[in-house]
């Protein structure tokens, strides 16, 4: 059956292109994905095949299984057990059990309700000796005792193996299996299938690369000295050699390769030595962040809660107007430097210099939301929260007993004197709480005690750039060193319900594949700066024409130096501190509708693509593709907005910050026509990963 590799473009509901490429016969086929993250939170790759399996699960039905390893905890809260729905699997299972390797089977209770097989790891380990031999035979690889991430992969993937054995033998020629693995962590499954032939599509994806982000993590000018590095040596001095070489036979060994983004592919081409086939970015379940035209009033009420908590932390140094102030943020694992937080934070001390010259009234809190080691909450946050209580209590009470004598006296007909209608106590309880917001000390800068409060980098960038949150400093930072929850007595919010209260999210990261953290801001209409070396950076200016218009800011950190890249970043956020309150929705309202553009519905077409492929090189008598037709993924391109550009760069301004009754006068705005304008103004589509029209090719840059 002839398969077209093309994708057409043509409006789909005025947004994004539809899919005309040929469906695979899902009835006639079992799709399997394997990675160590199914039920098992570790990382971004949960999130990746979390939100996934809903389009996936529509898309093949009961034809769709995950893979990965067993935990208990896990699947007695994360999984309903039940039967498989086809013998073949039923059989395949009994195989294993019956040799004392345990499998359990149910369903995932997330959205879409993927089946799971689960593999337990522990009752296989008896066989690991045997496998570790296996593996050497087969590709001369050998896996050291004391590395137990890489010695439990294999059991996985041994027992993956052996699992797809005893299903093609069950199944025979009809239906065809195609398995997709994901990381190093289910490289052994691949490898061991493809030498032992079993009769499957293999298609392997690398998410990052393993010596990618340990050479990111030393501070090496990584991007720019690809074709330098000698890889062998590199990754047998960080002792992970045997992981490299994991990784590496299963991107060779796999029918099809993939990776999240462009840049990733740049990496993988000179790391892994196999350029990849597709590009498949990470997506979102957008309809779980859709607010549908409400998520300017859930912004307005996020907003209100975060400021709660900044009243409290100030409590005493509460001399800024709130209604002025914009909330930033950073968010994500602890990587000081390839999460681009010493590139944040230096920014943040030149911008706090540029807004005190101009006189600015505007104050910028930013919050830092990365988990690190603790002790518990410090005493100063938590009686900064119990103050604000107790002010607000207090004026509840005044306000209750004042508003009874007035209501009783217009009841009376007459206009209560004002003087006595608060009598001495209430004055006296007033004075006592103003009195209880007096503090001696500055507001503190994290909100718990630190472990290792002396080496902390960001607590030790902090004291380098004096910013101690001083009544002077127009920048104020909060470091919040754990994940956010609704639970927590200082700041009782979900991530979703914060990021929706912020007006900026800021990630300048240097090593990123893709960064879920600017797509989510993107889907919940909030602004976010990234950088040309994220996935996220990347996809975006290949379809988007002005990113900054849109409200995403892409930070140029591969072909400039860090200072370059501070002043860019402090540049982005000043403009973003001039922007009027109705710029700001006008923005938001403009990166609200990117949000299509991360759906799954759209994204997940890239892996249909790369399972047609992968099913054309493992059965080309049953499956082949269209000779003809040029190898592509087409997108398409965002123009420009029609409207006014909400940068104040363009604006006829001279003030660093002008008021919103100026705002009358500009030119009249209306969100629906402009959207319209939008859909009707979509450009051609383009090759995804090809130069675009007269664009140079960069050194080291992936095209295919």
């Amino acid at each position: 059956m002839p398969l077209s590799r093309s994708l057409s473009m043509t409006s789909l509901s005025g947004v994004l292109p539809s899919w005309e490429e040929d469906e695979l016969p899902v009835e006639d086929l079992l799709l399997f994905e394997v990675a160590w993250e199914v039920t098992n939170k570790v990382g971004g790759i949960y999130t990746v095949i979390q939100t996934k399996a809903k389009i996936t699960a529509d898309e093949w039905g009961e034809n769709y299984y995950m893979m990965g390893p067993y935990f208990e905890q896990n699947f007695q809260t994360q999984v309903e057990a039940c039967e498989p729905p086809n013998p073949a699997i039923r059989k395949a299972m009994d195989a294993l059990i019956q040799n004392d390797c345990q499998v359990h089977f149910g369903r995932w209770l997330i959205e879409g309700s993927p089946y799971v097989i689960l593999f337990d790891i522990g009752s296989a380990a008896w066989n690991l000796d045997r496998w570790k031999g296996d593996l050497w035979q087969t590709c001369n690889i050998g896996l050291p005792y004391h590395d137990r991430e890489a010695n439990e992969s294999l059991i996985l993937g041994s027992l993956v193996a052996w699992f797809f054995r005893e299903l093609t033998d069950n199944l025979g020629d009809n239906p065809n299996v195609i398995c997709h693995f994901h990381e190093w962590q289910a490289g052994p499954g691949l490898i061991f299938s493809r030498s032992r032939k079993i009769p499957i599509a293999t298609v392997f994806t690398t998410h990052a690369t393993l010596l990618g982000r340990y050479l990111c993590a030393g501070n090496t000018d990584f991007y720019n000295n690809l074709d330098t590095f000698d890889i062998d040596k590199e990754a047998g001095e960080r002792q992970i050699y045997h992981r490299y070489c994991l990784e590496r036979a299963a991107v060779h060994c796999a029918h099809v390769f993939t990776t999240v983004s462009d840049i990733t592919a740049v990496e993988a081409s000179h790391i892994l030595h196999r350029r990849p086939d597709v590009v498949t970015p990470n997506g979102l379940n957008v309809k779980k962040f859709s607010a549908m035209h409400e998520f300017q009033n859930m912004h307005c009420t996020s907003k209100a809660r975060i400021q709660e908590f900044v009243r409290g932390h100030f409590y005493g140094h509460l001399d800024f107007n709130l209604e002025k102030t914009l909330f930033f943020f950073i968010a994500g694992r602890y990587e000081f430097s390839n999460k681009g937080a010493d590139i944040f934070l230096e920014s943040l001390s030149r911008l706090n210099y540029l807004l005190r010259v101009h006189n600015n009234d505007v104050t910028v809190v930013v919050f830092f939301i990365m988990p690190a080691k603790t002790n518990n909450f410090n005493v100063e946050s938590l009686k900064g929260q119990a103050i604000r209580k107790q002010l607000w209590d207090t004026a509840h009470n005044v306000k209750e007993k004042f508003g009874k004598k007035l209501y009783d006296a217009l009841l009376k007909g007459v206009i209560p004197d004002m003087n006595t209608i608060l009598d001495r106590d209430d004055f006296s309880m007033m004075k006592r709480a103003i009195f209880s917001t007096q503090r001696q000390t500055l507001p503190p800068v994290t909100t718990h005690n630190m472990l290792d409060d002396a080496t902390d980098p960001i607590l030790s960038n902090i004291r380098r750039i004096g910013l101690f949150n001083s009544r002077n400093d127009r920048v104020k930072i909060v470091f919040h060193p754990e994940f956010l929850s609704s639970t927590s007595p200082l700041l009782p919010m979900d991530y979703e319900d914060f990021v929706r209260g912020c007006h900026l999210g800021v990630f300048p990261s240097y090593y990123e594949p893709w960064g879920y953290t600017p797509g989510e801001c993107t889907v919940m209409g909030i602004p976010s700066v990234t950088t040309n070396l994220s996935g996220f950076g990347c996809f975006m200016e290949e379809h988007v024409s002005d990113p900054s218009a849109y409200g995403v800011y892409i930070m140029d950190r591969r072909f400039r130096s860090a200072d370059e890249s501070c002043n860019q970043l402090t540049q982005f956020m000043f403009s973003f501190c001039q922007q009027s309150r109705r710029q700001r929705i006008i923005q938001r309202n403009r990166t609200e509708r990117l949000s299509d553009l991360l759906d799954w519905r759209y994204l997940g077409r890239f892996y249909i693509h790369a399972r047609h492929l992968a099913l054309s090189r493992a059965f080309p008598e049953k499956f082949n593709m269209d000779p003809i037709a040029p190898l592509k993924t087409e997108g398409f391109r965002y123009p420009r907005p029609f409207s006014v550009p909400p940068s104040p760069s363009a604006s006829l301004h001279s003030t660093p910050h002008h008021s919103d009754a100026e705002d009358e006068d500009d030119e009249p705005y209306n969100e629906d026509e402009e959207a319209e304008r939008d859909r009707l103004n979509i450009k051609s589509p383009f090759v995804l990963g090809a130069l675009p029209k007269g664009k140079k090719q960069q050194p080291g840059e992936y095209v295919k």
